[in-house]
């Protein structure tokens, strides 16, 4: 008897439905083709010893399975439920008129239970586009699918649960989740709050204009100065996401596993990987290409702490992503896009020892020795870098100082606002939307300056000896400026900010 099942193949952040046509016939033997990997061809055991613990058992006659698309590699143990559900039908052993209205999914223990599985949100949402009635899934990944409306899941602890089911003694019922509802319960009140930032105003205002643009930022500072406090802060004042967004960042985390028993994702991502990191764990890769850090902080912010501790070849990896917002795995047989939309925050020691630039401190590193820790960080990397700032150690006053500082719920306002204006300014343009992302073309368009804006521009240029590279970035960040002030002009003093963001192209830095 010939039966076909379906279940689903995650590539990329997509899914493809895969049929999987079981047939039994006369002799003996089990035939599993169309191209599994060893962990699929693994599961003729698993399924032996689940049915048999459950009172069913593999039939002693020919079974042959086939995986199609047949040139379409099948990867992991997803696929058991899938394979059981077929044989069992083919064999008579359950009813087998409803089994290909379902995707079904998910890896068997050796007792029948259910094990979780990745990448679920690209499959429910394959399966509601290609019309199938419902999706059966291991429990602890339903509520990742239930995101999907329109579609019937049930997550399922046993497999006598799905026998169950196509026997005609349902107990399992479709999990309800209404996704909007769950995706507005935000958090007022976020863990790390700049409330809890003494003093440090100018750097507070910089990561308020970074926010509010999208921009870049690297902080430079000696240890102990608040750098990483003040990074980890920035994810709360970003503006809430939309439910596109969220839904985006969530098919990511689903596809590299990371979803724990929650449905949608409604807070945007801190991704602080640590500097012994590799090229391919951040940007993504591997003979199966899985989403990298980049990928994982798309819609948020990516945090590298102690920038010039980095291999240098893992920074020069993130160039071309940091441009095109999204980075591209080509193998031999496939290539993947993944997205990658982030904001990059660094931090760095502006010396080996730490101190450069610290009048009360020792100097401990030879010039030789900070031109060699400085270079590590190539010019095209700075390039793609809007702020720089200078981090200063807090004075023992403001430390002390009881009077409770600005919370992130106030500055997540003004930056929400100011996010708004940009919306609406580049509403009928599909890859740009926010400032952080115009083009040269644009940067011409809305940063028109006038004779005092661009006289002063020019003064600065020249006396601070700032690079060509920081002119379109100066104008980039001097429109945000302009935008929280709204301006619908950018005026002299938004200019004027913008220049003292751009310390290391000063000499005496990188030089």
């Amino acid at each position: 008897m010939l039966i076909k099942v379906f279940g689903s193949a995650v590539f990329g952040v997509e899914a493809t439905t895969i049929t999987v046509e079981v047939n039994i016939d006369k002799g003996i033997g089990y035939h599993l083709v169309g191209l599994p990997d060893n962990a699929v061809k693994e599961s003729s055991y698993r399924i032996a010893a689940a049915l048999k613990n459950n009172g069913y058992q593999l039939p002693g006659k020919k079974i042959t399975i086939n995986m199609a698309p047949a040139d379409l590699r099948k990867e992991g143990s997803a696929y058991d439920l899938t394979l059981a559900i077929g044989i069992l039908a083919a064999s008579g052993q359950i009813p087998s008129e409803d089994v290909d209205k379902y995707i079904i999914m998910g890896e068997l223990s050796l007792d029948g239970s259910l094990q979780p599985i990745k990448g679920v949100l690209p499959i429910a949402i394959k399966a509601k586009e290609e019309g199938f009635k419902g999706f059966f899934l291991p429990k602890q990944n339903v509520k990742e699918a239930a995101i999907v409306s329109g579609l019937d899941v049930y997550g399922i602890e046993n497999v006598t649960e799905i026998i169950d089911f196509f026997n005609g003694n349902a107990t399992v019922q479709p999990t309800v989740i209404n996704t909007r509802e769950e995706f507005y319960k935000t958090l007022d009140f976020p863990e790390f709050d700049f409330a809890d930032v003494k003093g440090q105003e100018s750097i507070k205002r910089c990561m308020e204009i970074a926010a509010a643009g999208g921009h870049n930022i690297i902080l430079i500072g000696p240890p102990g100065a608040g750098k990483t406090m003040l990074a980890k802060r920035l994810p709360s004042i970003l503006p809430p996401m939309t439910l596109k967004e969220a839904l985006e960042t969530t098919k990511i985390h689903s596809v590299a596993g990371k979803i724990k028993d929650v449905g949608l994702m409604n807070q945007r991502p801190f991704r602080s990987p640590h500097h012994t990191i590799s090229n391919v764990a951040l940007v993504g890769g591997g003979s199966f290409p899985q989403p990298g850090e980049i990928s994982m902080a798309h819609n948020g912010v990516l945090f590298l702490d102690e920038l010039p501790e980095f291999k240098r070849e893992v920074l020069e990896v993130m160039r071309q992503p940091l441009e095109d917002r999204e980075v591209t795995i080509s193998r031999a047989k496939f290539t993947i896009t993944y997205p990658s939309s982030f904001m990059l925050v660094a931090s760095m020691n502006p010396s080996p020892g730490g101190y450069f630039n610290d009048p009360d401190a020792p100097v401990s590193s030879s010039p030789h020795e900070m031109q060699r820790y400085l270079s590590k960080i190539s010019g095209p990397l700075l390039d793609r870098i809007d702020i720089h700032i200078e981090v200063t150690p807090v004075p023992f006053e403001k430390l002390s100082d009881k009077q409770v500082a600005e919370s992130s719920v106030e500055i997540r306002k003004r930056v929400t606002q100011a996010r708004e204006i940009q919306i609406r300014r580049f509403e009928h343009l599909e890859n740009t939307h926010y400032n952080a992302q115009m083009s040269t073309k644009q940067i011409r368009e809305y940063c028109e300056l006038d004779e005092t804006s661009l006289l002063l521009l020019k003064t600065a240029m020249e006396r601070l000896n700032l690079s060509a590279r920081a002119y379109d970035r100066i104008l980039k960040v001097s429109r945000t400026i302009a935008d929280l002030d709204n301006s619908p002009n950018v005026e002299p003093q938004h200019i004027s900010e913008a220049i003292q963001y751009r310390s290391l192209d000063r000499e005496g830095w990188l030089g």
